[in-house]
C-alpha cells in the first residue's frame, strides 16, 4: 500500500491498527517519507582536466583546546569541562579539483576579511607551483557573497561560482576534504593546546599533498 502512495492514516485503516503502529513500520522500513520511493538522483561526479581549473573554499569552526578533549581521553563530551567555552577558531581549506592538492590555514574567524586573506594565501601557494587559479567555488556563506570577496575575486582575475542553496554535495570535494582533515589532523593525536595542533597542521598538510596515498 505505501508503494502505491497510501498515507499513513490510510494504511491505518485499511490494515485496522493504530496510525502510530503504522508509522513506526514505516520507519522501521525507511519508507516513512513518501519521497524514499521516488528513484535516487543519479551520482553526477565531475573532475576538472587540468589543475588551477577550479578549487573549492569552505570552512570548519573548531573549539579552542585548552586540555586533552573527551575524543582522546574516552570521557563523556556531557562531562563539565574547566575550558568549556575558551572559544573558537575557524579551519578555511582549499582544494584544487583536478589534482586534489589542498591549502589549509587556521583563522580567528569566518568574516570576509578572513575569507579573503585565505583567498590571497591560497592563489600564492598554487603560484609556487606553477599553477593559475581560474575558478573558485564556495557555498552561499555571508563571507563569500560580500562585496569585499566578490571583490578580491575580480582582482585576481577569479570567477566565483556558488554551491546550489541547501544542498551541500555541490562542494561535495571540500566537504569530503574537511572530514579527512579532522580525522588526520584535528582529532588524531591528544594535543596539549591549540596552538600545538595549529602547529602540526603544516607537517600534516605537506604528507596530505605529497606522501599520502590517495584514492
Amino acid at each position: 500500500m505505501r508503494q502505491r502512495r497510501y498515507t499513513a492514516k490510510q494504511i491505518a485503516a485499511e490494515v485496522g491498527v493504530s496510525p502510530a503502529t503504522v508509522s513506526r513500520i514505516l520507519r522501521r522500513f525507511g519508507l516513512n517519507k513518501l519521497s524514499a520511493l521516488e528513484p535516487a538522483e543519479p551520482i553526477r561526479r565531475y573532475e576538472r582536466d587540468h589543475p588551477g581549473e577550479l578549487i573549492h573554499l569552505d570552512i570548519k569552526k573548531l573549539e579552542r583546546i585548552g586540555s586533552v578533549g573527551h575524543r582522546i581521553t574516552g570521557r563523556s563530551a556531557g562531562v563539565v569541562n574547566r575550558h568549556h567555552g575558551i572559544g573558537w577558531e575557524y579551519v578555511h581549506v582549499c582544494i584544487d579539483d583536478a589534482s586534489r592538492v589542498a591549502f589549509v590555514q587556521v583563522m580567528p574567524n569566518q568574516r570576509k576579511e578572513s575569507a579573503v586573506s585565505f583567498l590571497m594565501a591560497a592563489t600564492a601557494y598554487f603560484a609556487r607551483l606553477g599553477v593559475h587559479v581560474e575558478r573558485v567555488m564556495t557555498d552561499n556563506g555571508s563571507c563569500y557573497r560580500s562585496k569585499t570577496f566578490r571583490a578580491a575575486c575580480t582582482r585576481t582575475g577569479l570567477r566565483q561560482v556558488f554551491t546550489k542553496p541547501y544542498t551541500p554535495k555541490t562542494n561535495g570535494k571540500a566537504e569530503r576534504f574537511i572530514q579527512t582533515v579532522l580525522r588526520e589532523w584535528a582529532y588524531a593525536q591528544a594535543y596539549q593546546n591549540s596552538d600545538q595542533r595549529s602547529a602540526e597542521l603544516h607537517n600534516w598538510l605537506h604528507r596530505y599533498n605529497w606522501h599520502r596515498p590517495h584514492e
